[in-house]
């Protein structure tokens, strides 16, 4: 009997572990078919992360982190703390610059994957009824409703797919830097995981976050959870420059990639940028910026034969390379394009290269002109400005800036735009004036600094820069007594795209960008264009009668081409016979001269001029 008992239990036993073993293996088999949703939970639990209560009254304690001293000089601090991947608060100062890196591979970290966005999200969410724009200046609400890690369409060009780049062990590893004031979570998120999911791990040394003193604290806080991000806040607005040479000065890394907090970087977009600044160190590269919607946050690329430019207003633009560049570029796409101009935004470039050109104009406010400045800086002393066309980042372009500028946008806008004018244009600074003639009045404050930068470093001239970079943009010959564009109200002579031979020429809304409207009068009364094209009635002057139309004809010479103006009445009279330029019938053409007439007036706008500036040189 108990042999037969002690058989029943070891069969009973054995059926026992039999069925846990199975069940094990069972359970071990079964593919989990996103461990970042299985882990989440655990890792939200762990570090406090997500919208989960981490004091027992289910609020957040808000951390913030005092500015920087005036100099930002991170070897002398007393009292700066980072957050997050950076500065911890038991730090000793000595030991600052360790620190920085020792703290990113802190415990409290987690991969972006495991991040918890849709928390994170909805800590900024609109309210009932809320704009949609209001806040930011684009479309929240599609913004938030949009995965931080979403497909993008690939806006390369072929050949660009198809090169292959060094390996990212040949490579150095870049800082980011991402200042941003009242961003929308969403679109800030977005610009992080767009650099962590579309970068090689070991390109991407460290992200700081440099928060411009936005009213929520926490919404640059939170993100210092996230692996490699770190986060520095201001105490008090600084603006656009002083805020990146903050992250810049804390940056541990060789090469220092700036961005704006509301892109989403494409595929392969840094590794074209890092080849280009590892090579010469001397290069300053952007990508080319795609388009994302603000309207519905569609990612559109955008032209590859573009490059940053100017006009006289000092207002960036974008436009087109020569025909000449295009047909070169035929043959190899993938070759940088020399820009004049960087938009400002987005761009990469050596730190120690950056620090020794001088990084920013540090009493230059908020935003705007400091792309004009350090292009100008660049180029004149000793850099280059290139466009990479196979790397690529998206932008949310708006309509208007979100927040405030204190004394009003036009007053800092060209308070800035007049810094850069007086240290870098030279005699050439006048040109600025006759476009923006209230420039004049702004100040623009003590500039001995820049100009001893300037000296020190052994700047070319303006007069180099525009001869060799930007020859495009045109100045006034000594010999001309107008330039700029002849305007009729909103109106302006446009030569329509006729050549020399093309059909007449007539008016097009004016749009203060040079090129097809900009002409000169010189001192013996040719109206010209391109240099070596003029105005000119047709046939035989003593045959000329009242209707005639105008045409673009090589510069002869000849009494066909012979203008006086009329400052007076704003009339351009032609001398051989006599008769106007009108606009009477709905076309060019000469008409009998009529002071009186309004479609025989015309004025002379610098390039780049408002309606409301200075009408003639």
């Amino acid at each position: 009997m108990r042999r037969r008992n002690f058989r029943y239990l070891l069969i009973i036993g054995g059926v026992w572990i039999g069925g846990g073993l199975l069940f094990y293996i069972n359970k071990g088999s079964e593919k989990d078919p996103n461990p970042a949703l299985r882990l989440k939970d655990e890792i939200i639990a762990e570090t406090g992360l997500g919208v989960g209560p981490i004091e027992s009254n289910g609020s957040l304690k808000r951390r913030e982190s005092p500015d920087f001293d005036d100099n930002n000089d991170i070897s002398g601090l007393e009292d700066e703390k980072m957050v997050g991947g950076g500065l911890r608060r038991d730090i000793s100062i000595e030991n600052l610059n360790n620190d920085i890196i020792t703290t990113k591979s802190s415990s409290n970290e987690v991969d972006w994957k495991y991040f918890d966005e849709r928390g994170y999200v909805a800590k900024d969410a609109l309210k009932e009824n809320e704009d949609i724009y209001g806040r930011n200046q684009f479309n929240q609400k599609a913004s938030d409703s949009i995965a931080s890690n979403r497909d993008i369409p690939d806006t390369r060009g072929g050949e660009c797919r198809k090169r292959e780049w060094p390996s990212s062990s040949t490579l150095p590893p870049t800082s980011v830097i991402i200042t941003f004031h009242n961003e929308a979570r969403s679109a800030l998120l977005r610009t992080i995981v767009s650099v962590l999911n579309r970068s090689p791990d070991e390109l991407i040394h460290e992200i700081i976050l440099v928060d411009d003193f936005s009213d929520d604290a926490d919404a640059g806080h939170d993100l210092a959870k996230i692996n490699k991000v770190k986060v520095l806040r201001n105490s008090k607005r600084e603006g656009l420059m002083r805020s990146r040479v903050k992250g810049a000065d804390a940056a541990t890394s060789s090469i220092l990639t700036f961005l704006d907090s509301h892109c989403e970087c494409n595929k392969n977009w840094l590794e074209p940028m890092l080849v280009r600044v590892a090579e010469d160190p001397h290069r300053v590269v952007c990508p080319i910026i795609d388009v994302i919607s603000m309207e519905n946050f569609d990612y559109i690329g955008a032209s590859a034969d573009l490059r940053g430019g100017f006009d006289w207003n000092l207002v960036f633009k974008w436009e087109y390379i020569s025909k000449e560049e295009r047909a070169l570029r035929k043959n190899d796409p993938t070759q940088p394009i020399k820009s004049p101009m960087i938009a400002g935004g987005l761009f990469m470039i050596d730190k120690a290269y950056f620090n020794k050109i001088g990084k920013y104009d540090m009493l230059m406010d908020i935003w705007g002109g400091e792309n004009l400045e350090i292009s100008f800086r660049v180029w004149q002393c000793g850099g280059e400005l290139e466009i990479i066309p196979c790397s690529r980042v998206g932008h949310v372009f708006r309509k208007k800036h979100p927040y405030t500028f204190p004394g009003g946008a036009g007053h800092v806008f060209a308070r800035n735009t007049r810094r850069a004018a007086e240290v870098w244009m030279d005699e050439y600074k006048k040109y600025y004036y006759s476009a923006v003639p209230l420039a004049k009045t702004i100040p623009f404050g003590n500039i001995q600094e820049r100009l001893n930068l300037k000296k020190n470093l052994h700047c070319k001239p303006f007069k180099w820069y525009l001869e060799n970079v930007y020859p495009e943009l045109k100045t006034p010959h000594h010999d001309d007594v107008q330039f700029g564009a002849m305007a009729q109200g909103h109106y302006c002579l446009d030569t329509l795209g006729q050549s020399e031979r093309g059909g007449p020429i007539g008016l097009y809304t004016c749009h203060g960008s040079g090129g097809n409207q900009e002409w000169s009068l010189s001192k013996d009364g040719y109206v010209k264009h391109a240099g070596d094209l003029c105005l000119s009635v047709p046939g035989e002057v003593e045959e000329l009668t009242a209707g005639s139309s105008l045409h673009l004809r090589l510069c002869n010479k000849s009494m066909q081409q012979q203008w006086r103006y009329l400052p007076e009445s704003g009339q351009l009279q032609h001398l051989g016979s006599a008769l106007c330029l009108d606009t009477a019938i709905g076309q060019l053409t000469v008409q009998t001269c009529n002071p009186h007439t309004y479609t025989q007036k015309w004025k002379w706008k610098f390039p780049g001029a408002s309606s409301a500036s200075q009408d003639s040189v």
